[in-house]
């Protein structure tokens, strides 16, 4: 089954979103026979990947569609439930490479909600209108706030730890102590109490910010909006940009999108992917370009790219980056996502493009970039290279080719420097010098330089440069020896080298959590025939076996 991230809200079947002024209410009602594969039905608003396909779509959406919306007011639309969390019929079922993407997804797009109110001045609300399970409750914690309708049965759990010997896939754990601050022996008491808590001890522990009687519940949530609407700088007379479906084609072993192109080796066991640099000068007003002004558009085919291939080609293992065009065009757009950061679409566009690197950053494939003649690795374009796990550069042009080419270059500016940053909240660049500020510095002395090889090797920006004479053989050994490496030993070592520096709520969930949930998975504790999740609904406990390992 392959499957596909586009969607738009005419093909929605679980989210419902309107807009009143500056405030919209997002409700989710899950057709229980709207699962994304046969096998399970999504009872009291459980979700699937289907479900959060539609939901990172209507966060996009709000952030680019409707610049006027400064609040966003997310609740249930059954009684008395809110959400019931991950199916677990779905994923009870699943393979484990199909768990451990569909959790990492579903982080991704609670870190999007999270991004919107803090750098969007799209404040989210949950608005709890009944019970909140697992990722029910993981969903809101996402939220700026949390209002809970105080009706004596509804609640705030995390059952998972105690039901099916799993972790909180999507953040849970983290979140409610390092976001919410709830003390941790508190922490561990709510994680292993399958019921929750209700009313007023989930205020007063710091599980959710209010609990109100239902009578005055709407007026409460009502009441939060406006003052998120109070506190909001988004312009209230813009006109929004429509995300018009993307252009995309797939032939065979290719997948093609303006801008962006992927080609698939399969015995290589690997895809080069080409971005393609603008073809004219950036417009005076970003936004009257809409879904095709260049950034925004090679934003949106990597973003889908990456979701294709890490969904649907887990054996490509080694994504080979390249960029191509004019470094001078790409760099006058680099300096326009700069100059006009204050302009509410350009900030869309810039974090976008942020939160895209992000999902490459967390991806489990080996990253090489590799810089010839022809190159326009500049700006934006740059982190591309920097994100890669090695930086593979020509040094001259290749002899027996084209005349008429110039030795290749690197060429960085501000924006590498903070614009686009890591989850570790640093930039690729301070990432990749960590601990020697010296390096660091001597890089940004050179910002708006083109760099060739022999300076991009002396600044450290590039793992080898090569003559054409080795260049080619050195690439090929690379991939080759890439390839036969076991892919579980490369995805620890790259999420280990990935992230230097700081820990932050990011990190921990993409590394810390994620490391011991993908382990927990393929326990038989939890996924065995015996196990947690396979007897949940059966009346029979989870057989385990109770070493501690």
């Amino acid at each position: 089954m392959t499957v596909t991230f586009a969607t738009s809200p005419d093909r929605y079947r679980h989210w419902t979103l309107a807009v009143d002024g500056p405030v919209a209410t997002v409700t989710l009602r899950v057709d229980e026979h709207g699962g994304l594969v046969p096998g399970y039905e999504l009872k009291m608003n459980s979700y699937d990947l289907g479900v959060d396909i539609e939901l990172y779509d209507l966060v996009q959406r709000l952030r680019f569609e409707h610049p006027e919306v400064k609040a966003v007011v997310l609740t249930g639309g059954l009684d008395r439930m809110f959400c019931a969390g991950a199916n677990i019929r779905m994923l009870a079922q699943s393979t484990h490479a199909w768990k451990v993407n569909f959790c990492k997804f579903t982080n991704e797009t609670r870190n999007g909600i999270e991004d919107a109110t803090e750098h969007s001045g799209q404040t989210w609300i949950a608005a709890l209108n009944g019970t909140a399970a697992g990722g029910g409750y993981e969903l809101a914690l996402a939220c700026d706030q949390i209002v809970l309708v105080d009706d004596g049965s509804s609640a705030v759990s995390l059952p998972e730890v105690a039901l099916l010997g799993v972790l909180p896939g999507t953040g849970g754990l983290t979140r409610v102590v390092d976001k919410r601050h709830v003390r941790k022996d508190r922490a561990d008491l709510f994680a292993t109490r399958a019921e929750g808590f209700r009313g007023r001890t989930a205020m007063e522990w710091g599980l959710v910010d209010a609990a109100v009687p239902r009578h005055s519940f709407e007026e409460e949530v009502a009441r939060r909006a406006d003052a998120a609407v109070a506190a909001s700088a988004r312009p209230a007379d813009a006109t929004g940009v429509a995300l018009t479906p993307l252009d995309r084609k797939d032939d065979g072993d290719a997948v093609t999108y303006p801008y962006v192109t992927a080609r698939i080796d399969r015995a290589g066991r690997r895809v080069e992917i080409t971005v393609d640099g603008p073809g004219d000068a950036p417009p005076a007003e970003p936004a009257e370009q809409g879904a095709g002004y260049w950034p925004l558009a090679v934003t949106r085919a990597l973003d889908d790219l990456i979701l294709h291939l890490r969904t649907n080609e887990p054996e490509l293992g080694i994504w080979v980056l390249r960029a191509a065009g004019d470094p001078e065009r790409v760099l006058a757009y680099d300096a326009q996502l700069r100059e006009r950061a204050g302009h509410w679409f350009v900030n869309e566009v810039r974090h976008y493009y942020k939160r895209t690197l992000k999902r490459l950053d967390v991806t489990s494939r080996s990253l090489i970039a590799v810089i010839e003649p022809g190159t326009a690795f500049a700006g934006l374009l740059a982190e591309l290279a920097l994100a890669a796990d090695r930086q593979y550069m020509l040094e001259g042009v290749y002899e027996d080719r084209d005349e008429a080419a110039v030795p290749a270059t690197l060429v960085l500016t501000p924006s590498n420097d903070g614009l686009f940053p890591m989850g570790n909240g640093l930039s690729r660049l301070r990432s990749r010098f960590w601990g020697n500020e010296q390096d660091l510095q001597a890089a940004r002395a050179r910002f708006g330089e083109p760099l060739e090889a022999a300076a991009a090797m002396e600044l450290g920006l590039v793992t080898l440069a090569l003559d054409d004479i080795d260049f080619e053989d050195e690439l090929r050994i690379l991939l080759e020896e890439r390839a036969s490496l076991s892919p579980d030993a490369l995805t620890g070592m790259e999420a280990n080298h990935r992230f230097a520096g700081p820990e932050t709520l990011e990190t921990k969930i993409f590394g810390r959590l994620t490391a011991w949930q993908n382990w927990i998975f393929v326990r038989p504790n939890a996924s065995g025939p015996d196990g947690a999740l396979r007897r949940y609904g059966t009346g029979r406990k989870g057989d385990y076996d109770l070493k501690r390992v």
